[in-house]
């Protein structure tokens, strides 16, 4: 399977990726058991959270062959090398860059840049990104990412990040393919059943969206 197949395939189930900045190793599971519950598939871990990398490794090992696991705020090619280790599958980054685009494609993994205007947009096309993500979404608006979309690539999945909740979910159906959900969804000491209460919230709305 490509990954663009991997990618759709995991979006169908459930459009959503859960952004996990800040999660500690010794939680992360438990963390993921209750997002995975509540209808989640794709997991982020940040690298700029606490022993990242242990992290990822734990999701991996426990459920990787079930959801996408990834790593986020991923900067340079060798922070790419350092997740490919790990057996994820996942590389977004908050910019776009086109070397660590280069490197996640050469490593044959998912690549979803952030970018913000429609020449960064295409430059990450070009580079090889897997879809994109709208960031920060905040400082955009439904209008500015349907005009992009009227020049980007009609099945370039884009995701919106960045302020999201599950009550501004509604304005953006139709336009975006799917979201990356985080400080709404969780933070940092938070409990496992806190966070499968805000993870329903969001799936409930998300299953309002076409498929």
């Amino acid at each position: 399977m490509n990954v663009e197949a991997e990618l759709a395939q995991v979006m169908g189930r459930c459009p959503l990726i859960a952004i996990l900045r800040g999660v500690r190793p010794d939680e992360v599971e438990a963390i993921a058991d209750a997002l995975i519950e509540a209808g989640f598939s794709m997991l982020e871990v940040p690298l700029n959270s606490p022993a990242p990398l242990d992290s990822i490794r734990r999701l991996v090992r426990r459920f990787g062959a079930e959801v996408l696991v990834g790593a986020g705020t991923v900067l340079t090619p060798a922070d790419v090398a350092r997740v490919r280790d790990t057996g994820a599958r996942l590389i977004v980054s908050p910019n776009v860059d086109a070397a660590v685009i280069a490197a996640t494609v050469e490593a044959n993994m998912i690549s979803l840049p952030g970018y913000f205007t429609p020449s960064e947009a295409f430059t990450a096309i070009h580079a090889g990104a897997t879809g994109l993500k709208l960031f920060p979404a905040e400082a955009a608006s439904p209008a500015v990412l349907k005009a992009h979309r009227a020049v980007l690539p009609k099945t370039l999945p884009i995701f919106v990040v960045g302020g999201v909740t599950p009550e501004t979910m509604a304005s953006w159906s139709g336009i975006a393919d799917g979201f990356g959900v985080g400080s709404a969804l969780y933070k940092p000491g938070m409990t496992p059943d806190e966070v499968r209460s805000s993870a329903r919230g969001f799936n409930r709305e998300a299953a309002l969206f076409p498929r």
